[in-house]
């Protein structure tokens, strides 16, 4: 095949096909950068053309991306990423749509429209990378900064208790919840697969590390040595076992979860809460071991399940309408006088 070919979307792509001409300019050792390098390994493999992409951004250090990828892609306002997209995909449900946003903008000053594309579920994949700071504008605290986090706008302390990602998306009625990381590339890759399968509005949280305004966030999650301990990574169907040695679990105490070491006879394998993506319960059990030290932080696909989406049931309504009065005559209207009936 040849790079004409390539760029015509003829054949297979491949990441070379995605990177652009810009300079990539982030911070050396920022997170962005594995999480570019994954996408771009990734939309290759699911067999669409780079232009049926299109990357939707905000404000913020990840609403650089659209430059980065060489498909089509809007550079918008502040917290409106989301609105953009959903016009977007109303007006061509067929393009494979992607927000590309971070805690800031996503749950601040676009919290609404976050929470709103949720709920409608549109078929869009929300990617948030959650640094829990404000890097762009150079450290100050955003929603997800921990409570008591001391930042250049809070030098005694936040005294804001933070969002949580998973749970407000949960309350949202989000469809579909994951988290992954921005150095665990394979995962990362997998979750990307999986947003893209959901029909509906996929939310993925991804940890990722600033390196000048909050290094070393999620250290005991990337760190070789105790990883094994904080990683609770999901597989549905399978017992929720992590530890070096998978020894350890989460067993349910009433309607409480607690760790267990089942290398104590008083548990077993068949003790521990076995992971079901499709129970909201247990989605919840499991989002509200965020910012608690004493659990390990769920990695994967933390709850999914199929609901019809907002533009197939716009177009459906749309069909109807036409249908029953006809596919009517706009230019009719426009010249009816001064006043006009709407049925």
């Amino acid at each position: 095949m040849t790079d004409g070919a390539a760029a015509l979307g003829l054949g297979a792509l491949t990441r070379k096909d995605l990177m652009t001409d810009y300079t990539v300019r982030w911070c050396p050792g920022c997170g962005d950068y594995s999480i570019l390098a994954q996408i771009q390994k990734t939309f290759p493999q699911l067999g669409r053309k780079k232009e049926d992409f299109v990357l939707v951004s905000g404000i913020g250090c990840s609403s650089r991306f659209p430059y980065y990828m060489n498909t089509y892609g809007f550079h918008t306002i502040h917290g409106r990423a989301a609105a953009i997209a959903t016009g977007l995909k109303l007006a061509n449900p067929d393009l494979s749509v992607w927000v590309v946003t971070g805690d800031g903008d996503a749950l601040s000053i676009g919290g609404n429209h976050f929470i709103h594309l949720l709920r409608r579920n549109l078929d869009i994949n929300l990617l948030m990378f959650n640094n829990r700071i404000y890097g762009l504008t150079k450290g100050q605290y955003s929603p997800t900064s921990e409570f008591g986090k001391v930042t250049k706008s809070t030098p005694l302390g936040s005294i804001d208790w933070p969002f949580n990602p998973p749970a407000l998306a949960l309350g949202a009625a989000a469809t579909f919840i994951a988290r992954s990381i921005d150095v665990e590339g394979k995962h990362l890759q997998k979750m990307i697969k999986a947003a893209y399968r959901h029909h509906g509005t996929s939310f993925l949280e991804i940890y990722q590390n600033c390196v000048i305004f909050n290094d070393n966030a999620f250290a005991t999650l990337t760190d070789k040595e105790t990883k094994a301990n904080h990683q609770l990574l999901l597989e549905h169907g399978q017992p929720i076992l992590f530890g070096r040695d998978r020894t350890k679990g989460i067993y349910i105490d009433g309607a409480s979860p607690k760790v267990v070491d089942l290398a104590d006879s008083e548990y077993s394998v068949d003790d521990v809460m076995v992971h079901d993506k499709t129970d909201r319960m247990k989605a919840l059990i499991l989002s509200e071991m965020t910012y608690r030290p004493e659990f390990p932080v769920p990695l994967g696909v933390i709850y999914e399940v199929e609901k019809n989406t907002y533009e197939d049931l716009t177009y459906q309504q749309i069909d109807y309408a036409i249908e029953k009065d006809g596919p009517g005559d706009l230019d009719a209207i426009l010249h009816a006088g001064r006043t006009w009936e709407i049925k």
